[in-house]
């Protein structure tokens, strides 16, 4: 399936990245210099020629699949109609709001769609600071929720917002349970959730008393795919519900199938009173969402929130594809299945690599970390950019994350097979044995 025919980038390619320096900046992260030219299901080629298995999903954005002919399809006959009409109703999108809101909870019963997760997540935050006429936001280390203001500020990480303070005021930001590198040197069998602990703590001491509400994600995407212990979300709302806070759940990354269920909520039964939904609702068509319950929405009056792009109608002809693919093909349940057997996989090639410190994930959403020393546990960020190199050169894409930058994506499109699995996970190993 895979063929790589020479050295990379290839001639074409090399083209393109020299072209491409010269006319726009160059403060994208890091990737596989090979230039896209088509790509199918988990299968891309390059404008060399050369193909390769895809487990970045973009950024955990195709979950159906590459050019899914059935989204394609839908997109051009919206495109063929209408393209965009800013805030006049359109059929799409009532059909795209009426299909979202099928599949959530029942209690989430009101949708808006917007273009971006970094829009969807200052929506969230704008409508908990309304809602409540407070303006304290708690969130956590490690966390990205996007590079816009608010979201940059609720976030935990350096990256966004080096060289852009002061943050936005009301920012709380405390640590989440990272146990492979936990803050507090805890051991996960016996420190009973202690960042719970500290969570109370810290807000007594640095809250002004106006508390808003929390932001968190089911997992902590571009910190590495850090997941929390078993029943740690369950834990953190009803701390929540005991003081009155509102509850937004930040799924940008996390839905559409990616976990094995088609909400990270559903994992633990979380009843969230704002989810930031994007990334996978368009799977490739820049489209977002905030779902919410109907009285926390309904705080908004007319004209108080909106989008140039959010709602068009390729973007809604979008969503309502997505939705019906993913019921259709039942790829929550692939990326379940699917997702099993390469954590199986990978758990082997932690054991016999002396760079793989820990593979943690669930679905098809894992994360393997390179160190340079399993017991010490200094990460290996210059191993990572090898490796990406390496994959490359032997028909895989893979992208790096975590927060020092050590920490490989694993996020096929929810499509793969079982074959197509086996096969991407020979390569990696391979590439592995090399480093």
């Amino acid at each position: 399936m895979t063929s790589v025919t020479g050295p990379l980038p290839g001639p074409r390619s090399k083209e393109l990245f020299t072209r491409w320096a010269r006319v726009e900046a160059q403060c994208a992260g890091y990737q596989a210099r090979v230039a896209w030219d088509h790509a199918s299901g988990v299968v891309v080629a390059d404008v060399d020629g050369n193909t390769f298995i895809d487990w970045t999903s973009g950024v955990l954005v195709t979950n159906v699949g590459h050019s899914h002919p059935d989204l394609v399809k839908a997109v051009q006959v919206a495109a063929a109609k209408l393209l965009n009409n800013y805030e006049c109703l359109h059929p799409w999108r009532v059909i795209a709001a009426e299909k979202l809101t099928s599949v959530l909870p029942p209690h989430l019963d009101k949708c808006f769609f917007l273009t971006t997760g970094s829009e969807v997540v200052e929506g969230a935050i704008r409508i908990m600071k309304r809602k409540t006429g407070k303006f304290e936001i708690i969130s956590f280390y490690g966390g990205f929720h996007g590079r816009t203001s608010a979201a940059a500020g609720a976030g935990g990480l350096p990256g966004p917002k080096k060289g852009y303070g002061p943050t936005l005021p009301g920012s709380i930001r405390v640590p989440f349970p990272n146990c492979y590198r936990c803050p507090f040197h805890a051991e996960p069998t016996t420190c009973d959730m202690l960042c719970l602990d500290y969570l109370e703590d810290a807000v007594r001491a640095t809250s002004t008393g106006s508390l808003a509400g929390l932001i968190v994600e089911p997992y902590q995407g571009a910190a590495g795919f850090i997941f929390p212990p078993e029943g740690w979300l369950k834990r953190l709302e009803q701390w929540l519900r005991g003081r009155g806070l509102l509850f937004t759940l930040d799924e940008v990354q996390s839905s559409f199938g990616r976990t094995g269920k088609f909400w990270a909520m559903e994992w633990e039964g979380l009843a969230p009173d704002l989810v930031s939904i994007g990334k996978g609702i368009g799977s490739g068509v820049p489209a977002s969402a905030i779902a919410a319950r109907g009285e926390v929405i309904g705080t908004l009056g007319a004209g108080e929130m909106s989008s140039t792009m959010g709602g068009n109608p390729l973007a809604c002809a979008a969503v309502i594809a997505v939705i019906e693919i993913m019921q259709r093909e039942h790829l929550e349940e692939n990326a379940l299945r699917i997702g099993k057997l390469m954590k199986s996989r990978l758990l082997e090639m932690q054991e016999k690599s002396p760079y793989v410190g820990e593979v943690r994930g669930r679905g098809l959403v894992m994360g393997v970390e390179l160190v340079k020393d399993k017991k010490t546990k200094e990460p290996a960020p210059d191993l990572t950019r090898r490796l990406i190199d390496l994959a490359a050169e032997n028909g895989l894409l893979i992208g790096s994350v975590g927060t020092f930058g050590n920490v490989i994506r694993v996020a096929p499109p929810l499509v793969i097979s079982a074959a197509e699995a086996h096969e991407s996970l020979d390569i990696f190993a391979k590439a592995l044995s090399l480093l």
